[in-house]
């Protein structure tokens, strides 16, 4: 699997964790709990609140900056099942790697400090927490109902608890 982390021009990486490792940790657990069969590529974009408020307005006509922005790559006709119909193939897969192309994941290192401060957990918690979010939205996931969003909220919980990234 790959997962590409990349850091905005002018935002340092200061974390006191290796955010590619939790990238990739999170991603393959979320990936591994919906048995996604293919080997996947994750874009990730780490930037700050100027940078996603733009990013929001941009693609969502909303003006205000967020946590996280999902922009997946597939249309599920039912979250977390990857039948892929045969024609759509040269849409999802990478022709060079072979590998399904979820999408793109956008953060805000501003936003994943105010809110671990805020929840009183380490920003390695939200990090983490928002790319199983983001991780679930790139799955099919939403959570506007809030049946959809309890069964996200169970899920995200599942791979932190699972991987031993709790809320300190």
């Amino acid at each position: 699997m790959t997962f590409y982390v990349e850091f905005d021009e002018g935002i340092e990486n200061n974390y006191d964790f290796n955010t590619d490792e939790i990238v990739r940790t999170v991603a393959e657990a979320v990936l591994d709990m919906e048995g996604c069969p293919y080997e996947a590529c994750v874009n990730v974009l780490v930037t700050d609140n100027e940078g996603i408020r733009e990013f929001n307005r941009q693609y969502r006509n909303i003006d205000k900056e967020t946590d996280v922005l999902s922009f997946p790559n597939l249309d599920f006709e039912q979250p977390g099942v990857f039948d892929i119909a045969e024609e759509c193939e040269a849409d999802y897969f990478d022709p060079e790697s072979g590998e399904l192309v979820l999408g793109d994941i956008i953060l805000s290192v501003d936003r994943i400090k105010e809110q671990a401060e805020s929840y009183g957990h380490s920003q390695k918690r939200e990090f983490a927490f928002l790319v199983a979010h983001s991780m679930l939205h790139l799955c099919g996931y939403d959570h506007m109902e809030e049946s959809e969003a309890a069964v996200m909220e169970g899920k995200q919980e599942s791979v932190l608890n699972g991987l031993g990234i709790t809320r300190e």
